[in-house]
This record gives C-alpha cells, sequence and structure tokens, in this order.
C-alpha cells in the first residue's frame, strides 16, 4: 500500500477519515468544501505551467525552480498541511530533486494570502518515515478510530457517515 499526501493530510486532521479514505470509502464528492477547493486550484492554476504535477503516490499543486507549492483554501489545519507537503519534498528527494516548501493559503472572503514556508530535514525525514508505517497500521486496522467530536467535523465531508 503506497502512502499518499492526501493520507498524510487526513492522519494529522482525523484519524478516522484517514482510515475511511484510506480503505476506499470516498464521501468527497458529496462535499461543499472540497468542491470549493478544487474550484481554487482551477482559477489559481488557469492557462498556467508547472500546475498540478502527479509523480507516482504524490500529486502537486504546483512546482517552480525553487519551490513546492502547496495551495490550500484555509490555514485552518496548517500543521497537517505542513506535513503533506514536508512528505511531497521528501518523495522528490528520493528521486533527487531538491526543493524547498511553500504553503498559499487563499482564504474565501479575504483578499489578502497567507504563506507559510517549510524545509525538509533529518528530523522531519524520520519523522516521515514513521508516519508512513503508522498510516499503514492504521489502514490495516480491523477497527475504525473513534469520532474525534470536534467543530471542524461539521464541515467534513464524512460527517454524515460519523454522525447520521
Amino acid at each position: 500500500m503506497k502512502v499518499t499526501g492526501t493520507l498524510i493530510n487526513y492522519y494529522f486532521h482525523c484519524k478516522r477519515q484517514c482510515y475511511l479514505f484510506g480503505n476506499k470509502l470516498n464521501l468527497e464528492n458529496n462535499s461543499e468544501d472540497v468542491m470549493i477547493g478544487r474550484v481554487l486550484h482551477e482559477l489559481k492554476n488557469d492557462g498556467k505551467k508547472n500546475t498540478e504535477i502527479a509523480i507516482e503516490n504524490i500529486k502537486i499543486d504546483k512546482i517552480t525552480e525553487d519551490y513546492v507549492v502547496e495551495i490550500k483554501k484555509s490555514d485552518a489545519d496548517i500543521n497537517a498541511a505542513k506535513w503533506q507537503l514536508l512528505f511531497y519534498l521528501y518523495t522528490l528527494k528520493q528521486k533527487g530533486i531538491l526543493k524547498k516548501g511553500k504553503i498559499v493559503v487563499v482564504e474565501k472572503k479575504k483578499d489578502n494570502k497567507k504563506t507559510h514556508y517549510v524545509e525538509l530535514d533529518e528530523d522531519s525525514e524520520n519523522e516521515i518515515l514513521k508516519l508512513q508505517k503508522d498510516i499503514i497500521n492504521l489502514l490495516e486496522s480491523d477497527s475504525i478510530p473513534d469520532v474525534i467530536n470536534k467543530p471542524t467535523c461539521k464541515k467534513c465531508a464524512y460527517y454524515e457517515y460519523c454522525y447520521i
């Protein structure tokens, strides 16, 4: 089983969501927030080069000479986005491609953008290896993780599965 950037993100956000998505229960096509995120990507990348690049098990939003860029519609869970981007940087490093990371947050109701920078180091590489093992163990488990009962659950694509 290949770990993906989405699984890394979900692992930090909600282990239950990670488990369900990783075990092929995808409810994201019904989520308005997911659709908004996709539209933002399309509008942001319209007619531009170096956008949404797929390499094996990762899909990079944008790559420049210096940066791998991850575009997010909100900074609600910036830590999850950071680890997703570090995973991309690690995967590219394994292929001899060395880049820095940039998370660009495009807030829905704001004109300004926030940018967060990340760099892969030895500690984060070791953590990525551990995360991959932890995610594989989670996905191979026979039990679904518990509901986390956080305010963010109300906007989750899996809300109906977990609560209704």
